[in-house]
């Protein structure tokens, strides 16, 4: 698999036709799956010289949003760098150059913004229930089956078993298994083809991960936040729906939000939080009563809140350990959205200290409690004289 993906990358630096295996725009772990795994499977099995490409249907920058795909490539040991997304390929140009064929896998309906390319599409593999009006007129092959990665491997041991490595069929079995809930009869999802061919590809390589330790991992990585930013995480499982020209996005937050708990606990130091109205559910917000706690003061506590949130959260097995990495990044970053706070002050200087308290404030009355001192200006003139004189002499010393 990774000499292939290799080729397909050097493939478009090449001006020529090319059969683009497109996955749908969710790009969920069992479309870049299949979309890889049949690729590979055309590109191998084809008597001409056509060139089959798989494409990420998502930017490249959008892949960290895809924690399970992320950590299955790196326990697969595919590299990112050979995948190929959609901004890195002009569909649209090819197509008006009459050099794109397209290959649908996990979606037969393509957006309005690909309607151009209905034209182009030649095939369809799918395993959800097709919507006629939308469907392209070419070959469609669906099956209502869990995993559309089923459907592919059907299709490489009915076609050319011969060719499947163990590398693609690690990427075939975990995705199978996470899309069936681990093969759960209970939950439904899975139907007797999923468990007929994960039993087939266990059975042609002995050596592939305990199903419940796959399934973990990936389940694992799919709701783990913690190396993403908050904008990621906002946009990791944003639905967005536009009517009438209104946009209104939904996103999920896979975590608790905790660090409001440890604000309001907090004794050292004392915020006394008053909860203050807010007209979102998930949004909490907080009258500070103690203003003497600045934003310097309260970043320790924030940091000491995410880092044992962090040590609380279980990496999961195979993964990278990221955590300290995260950690000290999280920690720069929360020192730099701090210091926006006040212009003029960076992230590396500290809070400017009080000044000393001053003696005569000690004292049980304040000597400005019986009023302002009197003032005439005489006086005031005459104590600028002074200090005029003072200057003046002070000067005269020194020439000599």
């Amino acid at each position: 698999m990774e000499d292939y993906l290799q080729g397909c990358r050097a493939a478009l630096q090449e001006s020529r036709p090319l059969h683009v295996v497109l996955g749908n725009e969710a790009c969920d772990l069992d479309s870049m799956v299949s979309a890889l795994a049949l690729a590979f499977y055309l590109a191998k099995t084809t008597e001409t010289e056509e060139v089959f490409v798989p494409v990420l249907n998502i930017k490249r920058s959008e892949l960290p949003l895809r924690g399970d795909n992320v950590f299955f490539l790196q326990k697969i040991h595919i590299p990112e760098s050979l995948l190929i997304f959609r901004d890195e390929i002009d569909l649209h140009a090819l197509h008006q150059a009459g050099q794109l064929t397209l290959i649908l896998v996990d979606h037969h309906v393509l957006p309005k913004s690909d309607s151009a390319l209905e034209e182009t599409v030649a095939e369809v593999l799918d395993h959800r229930p097709i919507e006629q009006r939308h469907c392209p007129p070419c070959h469609i092959s669906v099956e209502l089956v869990g995993s559309c990665a089923t459907l592919v491997t059907e299709r490489i041991l009915q076609g050319a078993p011969e060719i499947l490595d163990r590398q693609t069929a690690a990427l075939l079995h975990g995705t199978i298994i996470l899309d069936c809930v681990n093969m759960d009869l209970k939950v439904g999802k899975a139907t007797p083809k999923d468990s007929r061919y994960v039993e087939k590809l266990e059975a042609l390589f002995p050596d592939l991960p305990n199903r419940n330790d796959i399934f973990d991992s990936l389940q694992k990585a799919k709701f783990d936040v913690s190396g993403l930013t908050t904008e990621q995480m906002l946009r990791k499982d944003q639905k967005t729906i536009c009517r009438q020209g209104i946009k209104v996005a939904i996103s999920a937050i896979y975590m608790d939000l905790e660090i409001c708990g440890v604000l309001e606990c907090s004794h050292s130091p004392s915020l006394k939080l008053t909860p203050a109205p807010s007209t979102h559910p998930n949004l909490q917000a907080y009258l500070q009563g103690n203003t003497q706690v600045s934003r310097k003061k309260l970043l320790p506590l924030l940091q000491e809140a995410l880092s044992a949130y962090s040590d609380s959260v279980k990496i999961p097995s195979g993964q990278p350990e990221t955590e300290g990495v995260c950690r000290e990044q999280a920690d720069k970053d929360l020192d730099r959205a701090g210091s926006s706070l006040v212009p003029g002050l960076s992230q590396d200087e500290e809070e400017p200290p009080l000044p000393p308290t001053p003696m005569n404030s000690l004292v049980d009355e304040c000597p400005l409690d019986q009023g302002l001192p009197k003032l005439s200006a005489e006086a005031i003139f005459e104590k600028c004289s002074q200090i005029s004189l003072s200057q003046s002499t002070a000067a005269s010393l020194s020439q000599k």
